[in-house]
Parts: structure tokens; C-alpha cells; sequence
């Protein structure tokens, strides 16, 4: 199965690490992730000519377009594809929806100015400021326009940044909507501002990488990122298909398997041994329980808590236990491809990345992530370096744009 062939979402509202593809995909899901990361080896080697978009941390996500019941325009969060769709088609239907100011500011400038773009059909992308966002720095001695959205600081040289300054809003677009209503509608990845009319009230970006010859890897580093898929391969065909199948069918048990693995993740760490990791997995589930059973005050309560331990117990089998043993050891591999291939598509951005602490000091750090897009533009597969990005994102000393130092 190649890429083209990825399970995707019907909506680009959450994308799974991939990773975690393993935990949620079961043998299908497994497959996937590493020809998708064989994909992305083969572009970088320059042999093929994969999509691939950066992933940009801006807040919030915002929908906008041509409401196909009615052909107005619209601007809309993440409840854009309820049952009952939520669009915002006018100031008071902001102000009746967002309790947050700011927030509720947000919208209220795109809906003012995003129609200046001519948008036509539905499109979503990541908020990225506003016009009091902005700033005019110096780090490191370089002077820079900054945004600060969400956890990463964007700066943009400041010779490079006269629109950014001048615009009321900055929005970065990512995906492309079809359907004749938003409960049918389907994503396709990418955007093409191309089509957008001018306007200085709006900076408004793609997020596609449109060249990747900065970050074109040679005969080693394409020897090293082949080593682990293959070492991934080897350990793929030591797993129980019935062990994938399982955690496929009984997701809760996949979620507290991430759930652990975060734990890493915040700490900045690697997974260890994973034969003890496996252990110690399930001496955190029986953890867990026991505390969610002293929190019941009722015997009912606590025998519920006790039954839903004990059937998530019965999963870990000798046999399933030897599975995870070579899962976390196949998932430890296509980290380690991951990470390679970032670390190349970092040297390739056109602007620098910082994140701040509670005592002002900015620290240089990579991009969010990356997005590689399958040549239909129809499936897609989350690229992040998670023992920098998700601990900055997780760290409580990691200032986030809406606080203050």
C-alpha cells in the first residue's frame, strides 16, 4: 500500500502523530506510516516530488468561505461541521456564540476583512495576529517583526516584514473544502492563494514548501533514515497481527497508551527498554484506576472503576505483551526517521522560530512540524518533533502567546 493509499480524515480538524498511527491503525495504520515516511526519504533524496506543507502553530483555527446552503460568507471555528453547523455570518452571531473577548475580536476581524480575498468555497487555516499582535524586536542582535499566536514565536526579518505591519490580520491556509453542505463536505490539503485578490488589511500565506532543494539529504543521512525503516520493517513482521487488530478495535486502550507515552514526552525523554516500559505501562494503568476507584464514594462507583481495570487488564496477554514489546520498539524507529528527516526540512525555513520563558529569554527552536501531502492532495500524515515542540507546548515554563511574562 502506498501512500496515496492513507487513511484520511473526512474532516482536517486533528491530525494523529505518526506514530501513534501504529497504536490507532492497527496493521493497515502500521504500513502506512512507514511508506509514508519512505515517501518523504525518497523527496529529500531527491527522487521523487511528494506535497509538503509547514505545519504552523497559530490559534485559533478558522474556516471561511461561501456557506453552500445560502452562498453567504461566512467565518467559523472547529464547530463549523457540528450536526448544527456553527458559522458566523454576522458580528451579533459572534457575540451570541464567544464568551472570549479576544477571541470573539478575532472573528469579527475576519469576517471584516477576509471577504477582500474574493474566497470562493471553504477554506481553513490557523490564526496567526492580529493588528496589536505584532511586534518590533531584537534578538540575538537581528531586528525582527514578531507574532507570538499560540507557543511559537514567528520572526520575520525586519526588512522582510512592511506587510505583516501594515496588515489587520494574518492567516495562514492550509486545507481546501468540497461538498454541497458541510456535513458532506471533504478536505483536500492545500490552498491556492494564487486566486486570492490583494489586500493590504490581510497577510495572508499558504503553507506549502513549494522547494525542498535546501534540504535535499545525501547518500548517508539517506542510508541512516533507511536503516531505521527497515529496522521498523523487521519489527512489523515480529508484531501479532491480532495485537494491532485489537488495539484497533478497543481505542481506549490505544489512548492510554498514549497517554503514557506523553509522559515521556513532557519530561523530554526517549521511551526506555521496552520490555520495561511495557511493564511499567501497565503498573501506570493499575495506578490510574485505583485512584479513579478512591475518588467514588459509592461501593457501585468503585466496583465500576474496578470491572473497566479489569477488562482493560485482560488485553495485556503474554502474547499481546510480547507484541508491545517490538510495537514501542517499531515506533522508537519511526521516530527516529521522523526526526531525521526534520531536522533537514528545519534548514530550509525562511524565517526564524523562538520560544520564551517566564524570564524573558528566548531560545531558538525548530518549526511545529511538518505536513507531508500525498500527490492527490487528498491524504495527509503529521510530522512534529514532539521532545521539542509538544514539551515546549506541555512545559509550564514556556510562555504561551496569550501570557505574560
Amino acid at each position: 500500500m502506498n501512500f496515496s493509499d492513507f487513511i484520511t480524515e473526512q474532516k482536517n480538524t486533528h491530525m494523529t502523530h505518526i506514530e501513534d498511527k501504529v497504536l490507532y491503525g492497527g496493521v493497515d495504520g502500521t504500513r502506512q506510516a512507514i511508506n509514508a515516511l519512505r515517501e518523504l526519504r525518497d523527496m529529500l533524496a531527491g527522487e521523487t516530488k511528494s506535497k509538503l506543507s509547514t505545519k504552523w502553530d497559530g490559534a485559533p483555527a478558522i474556516f471561511a468561505g461561501q456557506d453552500p446552503s445560502d452562498g453567504k460568507f461566512f467565518v467559523a471555528k472547529k464547530g463549523v461541521f457540528a450536526k448544527n453547523p456553527k458559522v458566523y455570518k454576522s458580528n451579533a452571531d459572534i457575540v451570541a456564540d464567544i464568551s472570549s473577548p479576544d477571541l470573539a475580536t478575532k472573528m469579527k476581524l475576519a469576517l471584516k476583512h477576509l471577504p477582500d480575498l474574493g474566497i470562493t468555497g471553504v477554506i481553513q487555516g490557523d490564526f496567526l495576529f492580529s493588528k496589536g499582535d505584532t511586534k518590533d524586536e531584537t534578538i540575538d542582535g537581528e531586528k525582527y517583526t514578531t507574532f507570538h499566536p499560540n507557543t511559537i514565536i514567528y520572526a520575520i526579518p525586519y526588512d522582510q516584514a512592511k506587510e505583516v505591519r501594515s496588515a489587520k490580520i494574518g492567516i495562514v491556509w492550509h486545507t481546501t473544502y468540497t461538498g454541497d453542505s458541510f456535513e458532506s463536505m471533504r478536505a483536500t490539503y492545500g490552498v491556492d492563494v494564487s486566486k486570492f485578490r490583494k489586500s493590504v488589511n490581510v497577510w495572508s500565506q499558504d503553507a506549502m514548501l513549494r522547494d525542498v532543494s535546501g534540504a535535499t539529504m545525501n547518500k548517508a543521512e539517506t542510508a541512516a533514515v533507511t536503516k531505521h525503516l527497515s529496522d521498523a520493517g523487521k519489527l512489523f513482521n515480529q508484531i501479532s497481527g491480532t495485537t494491532l487488530r485489537e488495539l484497533e478495535s478497543k481505542q481506549h486502550i490505544a489512548q492510554l497508551i498514549e497517554q503514557y507515552n506523553n509522559t515521556f514526552v513532557r519530561d523530554q525523554k526517549v521511551i526506555p527498554n521496552s520490555k520495561l516500559h511495557v511493564n511499567r505501562l501497565i503498573q501506570w494503568i493499575n495506578t490510574k484506576f485505583k485512584k479513579e476507584m478512591d475518588k467514588r464514594k459509592s461501593e457501585k462507583g468503585k466496583l465500576t472503576q474496578a470491572q473497566k481495570l479489569n477488562d482493560i487488564l485482560k488485553f495485556f496477554s503474554a502474547s499481546n505483551k510480547r507484541s508491545l514489546v517490538n510495537m514501542f520498539e517499531l515506533q522508537k524507529n519511526i521516530v527516529l526517521a521522523k526526526l531525521k528527516l526534520i531536522n533537514k526540512l528545519n534548514s530550509i525555513s525562511s524565517f526564524d522560530t523562538f520560544v520564551q520563558t517566564k524570564t524573558g529569554y528566548k531560545v531558538k527552536t525548530g518549526a511545529e512540524g511538518f505536513v507531508a501531502i500525498d500527490k492527490l492532495g487528498g491524504d495527509a500524515v503529521k510530522l512534529v518533533d514532539r521532545l521539542e515542540f509538544s514539551y515546549n507546548n506541555f512545559s509550564p515554563d514556556i510562555l504561551k502567546g496569550w501570557e505574560k511574562p
